[in-house]
């Protein structure tokens, strides 16, 4: 559905991976070779909505100038890098790896093989505005200001957000907001060229285009001001992008 420069993507719609081990849901097609460029939203080309088994994960691999942000929704993710950074990420705890000029990771399930816990995790990639950086890692809790029904500023790489609680961002276009919300409480798509929003667990109406459910998705090109109004318990990730790949 599109109108008005807003264009709905259900849940339904996404691309779905699945492994003995990974249930994938995909905001832009990621797994094989795709051009994550040219299927990008704004800046946004990769935004991946994992459930990973219990002991499971992503062993040891490579990455490169590339800004990769980390939002645990259920469970947790045990990380290790090459560059000697580790740590357990959990709800509320956003994390950010810079990968600059190359970085190994790997990610798991911080339950064991003979637990139930659920990992799930979603993950997003946007470009650095400079490549060639030296790789870096940072993490921030924003749990306690998730309580407030607002729109949080997570990790960010604009100048207007530097003195908020947000991780620092290696691209000075990009801006990821999160809101947790009750249910009558708003919340206002930000002004921008180009917002990404996925409703990661809820429902809410989205004014001008209706009630939104787990997993829908809004991409918009227009200057954003649309309010957005839990109607159960809801967690929004919103991306604020002011310049894209074309």
């Amino acid at each position: 559905m599109t109108t008005d420069g807003l264009r709905l993507i259900p849940a339904a719609d996404r691309v779905r991976w699945r492994n003995e081990w990974l249930d994938s849901r995909q905001s832009f097609p990621f797994t094989g070779n795709f051009d994550l460029a040219a299927n990008a939203h704004g800046l946004l080309m990769v935004h991946n909505d994992d459930t990973v088994d219990p002991g499971a994960g992503f062993d040891t691999h490579q990455h490169r100038d590339t800004e990769i942000i980390t939002w645990v929704l259920e469970g947790t993710v045990v990380h290790q890098d090459s560059a000697g950074h580790s740590g357990i990420i959990g709800p509320g705890l956003a994390q950010r790896m810079s990968a600059g000029t190359g970085i190994l990771h790997s990610e798991r399930n911080g339950a064991g093989y003979r637990e139930t816990r659920p990992l799930r995790v979603v993950q997003m990639w946007v470009p650095p505005d400079e490549s060639g950086r030296p790789p870096s890692y940072q993490e921030m809790d924003v749990a306690a200001e998730l309580g407030g029904n607002t729109l949080v500023t997570v990790a960010s790489g604009m100048r207007r957000h530097r003195d908020t609680t947000a991780i620092t961002l290696g691209n000075r276009y990009a801006a990821l907001h999160v809101a947790r919300l009750d249910p009558g409480h708003s919340i206002h798509l930000p002004s921008a060229p180009f917002n990404h929003l996925f409703l990661a667990r809820g429902t809410v109406t989205f004014e001008s285009l209706g009630p939104l459910a787990t997993g829908d998705t809004v991409r918009s090109t227009t200057v954003g001001g649309h309010r957005i109004t839990a109607t159960e318990p809801a967690e929004i990730l919103i991306w604020e992008m002011h310049a894209s790949f074309a």
